[in-house]
């Protein structure tokens, strides 16, 4: 793998008066962050069928906990097997004939819990936020403790396209040779699988047979 593309769907003007809520007004396709990378070394027109994985895997904290088919996920399979039959590519529905592409799509998810010093994460959040709002204009405020801790989720999705065109059969793998990789919030929206599949094509020009 050598070429990597990364598009960062970020638009906010960071302001002194509300630099803590820089994206708050972002909608959800704006916070998404795309990111391709494929072998340059394969000409994929030489490559023809595909076939998807019938259902989506979850991996939670580097643990293989389902397999899902559920509205969105059919709906990502859809699109995605669309878009590479648009250009030009054949979906493989005869399981006894084995295509030359084979896709998987991976739902990541990751759990993180840490410690944040308020004093150090906030920096002077009482220089800038005024508590007029309960009555109290011009009233200063401080955080009579210095420790917090934090829980929260981070989760991704990667699709891959594994060459099965030329397995290595000596060492029994499978090489890949595209991998397209979303995060950001409401990437596990069903409304949201068409541009999904849509923005990591649009990175990826040298997909086309």
């Amino acid at each position: 793998m050598k070429r990597i593309h990364v598009i960062l769907l970020i638009f906010a003007t960071m302001a002194a008066s509300c630099r803590k809520d820089a994206i708050k007004n972002l909608d959800s396709k704006e916070g998404i962050v795309y990111v391709t990378d494929h072998d340059s070394s394969v000409n994929f027109s030489n490559y023809l069928s595909f076939r998807i994985a019938d259902s989506v895997s979850v991996i939670r904290d580097g643990q293989l906990v389902s397999r899902e088919n559920n509205s969105y996920e059919n709906g990502l399979i859809t699109s995605f097997a669309q878009a590479l039959t648009q250009r030009g590519f054949h979906l493989e529905t005869n399981p006894a004939v084995k295509p030359d592409i084979g896709i998987n799509i991976t739902k990541l998810v990751t759990n993180q819990t840490g410690v944040v010093s308020y004093y150090d994460y906030w920096g002077g959040y009482n220089s800038y936020w005024d508590p007029y709002y309960w009555g109290y204009s011009g009233y200063d405020y401080y955080f009579p403790y210095a420790i917090g801790t934090y829980t929260f989720q981070e989760a991704a999705l990667s699709i891959d396209m594994l060459d099965l065109k030329n397995p290595d059969t000596g060492g029994n793998k499978l090489h890949s040779i595209w991998t397209g990789l979303v995060y950001g919030s409401g990437i596990f929206n069903s409304n949201n699988t068409s541009d999904l599949v849509q923005n990591l094509f649009s990175q990826s020009p040298y997909l086309q047979h």
